[in-house]
């Protein structure tokens, strides 16, 4: 029987905490990621690289060739920025700010958004209304394990 393969689109933080440690969750899926396993595809935003890169320039600068020589090897497709009648949909359902992520996720088609923001994607994360599942790294981790198994 054939595996499904499992979409999946990466939040900014879990990225940058994939880059700022080398053991943890985050760190676990980037370097998964890296292998090219065939029963996973990933994804971020454009949205997201825009503020990955001005977190990593204003806040995290060391980082910032590490960054740029890694993040090609995680082989993430980079979805667009959401258009505005995209966003118009969802809106009032999650703060403004965490929006284009949610349907950067969504205009993907993944199956899991992995955040590390609790406090921003709680408020919505067991919503029937959304087609994908917001999980943490942790728990994203889990659903990989039981492909592997």
């Amino acid at each position: 029987m054939a595996r499904k393969t499992v979409k999946i689109f990466l939040d900014s933080n879990v990225i940058i905490s994939g880059f700022l440690s080398d053991r943890g969750a985050p760190r676990i899926i980037l370097d998964l990621l890296s292998l090219r396993l065939p029963f996973i595809t990933a994804a971020t935003g454009r949205y997201n690289l825009i503020e990955i890169e001005r977190n990593i320039a204003k806040k995290l600068p060391e980082i910032m060739e590490i960054y740029r020589e890694y993040f090609p090897k995680i082989h993430l497709k980079v979805t667009p920025l959401p258009k505005e009648k995209d966003l118009k949909r969802y809106r009032g359902m999650i703060d403004k700010k965490d929006l284009p992520v949610l349907v950067s996720a969504m205009n993907f088609g993944a199956d899991f958004l992995v955040t590390g923001d609790k406090k921003d994607f709680a408020k919505i994360a067991g919503d029937n209304r959304l087609p994908l599942k917001i999980v943490s790294p942790a728990e994203l981790l889990d659903v990989i394990k039981a492909f592997l198994e």
